[in-house]
């Protein structure tokens, strides 16, 4: 058996991703948009946007949060999966992404399934709280607040709801207890969270793939 070394896990996940997700002109483009915008490539694999989608899809979720918007890649996956009378609510921070993001999401004829919220996901998510209760959950914005999301997602969700937290490997740095990064300690504590909480169950795997080595956690809202 080889080593997966980087060379080889990056050919296999780009192998995935020609084999099973494809070419995509609207996610290309909103990739590139990102990235001419000068904004970290930090926008899910493409493998890993296929399974949001299909997670979705197998949850028949009709109401979906995400929190952390980006350039709206992972917002394209997901509003495709909802119903022609499902809703995205997307968080982003800062006012000059979330009008990237919402340009990539008209584009890709999605804009009307999709409500872009600008602002802190601490200050946006309270605001939801009289809102129809969310079907599934993504959480890939600031670790350092993934206790606060978390706590949001169940709060918001329902059982059965389902709660994907990207970046949850951090290339392997999440399982050193000593650890004095900022992201990684908050990673730690979300996971910590997961484990404890009676409103979750959850696992997590760790992932390889274009974006190098890192892990997804998936849990269930009890």
């Amino acid at each position: 058996m080889a080593d997966p070394t980087p060379d080889a896990w990056q050919r296999l996940d780009a192998y995935f991703a020609a084999t099973l997700v494809g070419h995509d002109p609207a996610l290309d483009a909103a990739v590139a948009d990102q990235n001419a915008a000068g904004l970290p490539a930090i926008e899910v694999a493409p493998v890993n946007g296929k399974l949001l989608n299909l997670l979705a899809r197998m949850s028949r979720a009709r109401r979906v949060l995400e929190i952390g918007t980006l350039g709206a890649y992972s917002t394209i996956w997901l509003a495709r999966a909802v119903p022609d009378d499902g809703r995205v609510v997307t968080i982003e921070a800062e006012p000059r992404i979330a009008e990237i993001a919402r340009a990539n999401l008209s584009r890709a004829g999605v804009g009307d399934k999709v409500e872009v919220k600008v602002g802190r996901g601490a200050d946006v998510l309270p605001t939801l709280a009289d809102e129809e209760p969310f079907d599934l959950v993504f959480i890939d914005a600031d670790k350092e607040s993934n206790t606060i999301y978390l706590d949001w997602a169940a709060k918001l969700g329902h059982p059965g709801t389902v709660v994907v937290v990207d970046n949850v490997g951090r290339g392997g740095r999440v399982a050193d207890p000593a650890s004095e990064e900022a992201q990684v300690i908050g990673t730690q504590r979300g996971l910590e969270l997961l484990g404890r909480d009676p409103r979750f169950d959850a696992t997590a795997l760790q992932t390889l793939d274009a974006k190098g080595w890192d892990g997804v956690a998936i849990a269930l809202v009890v």
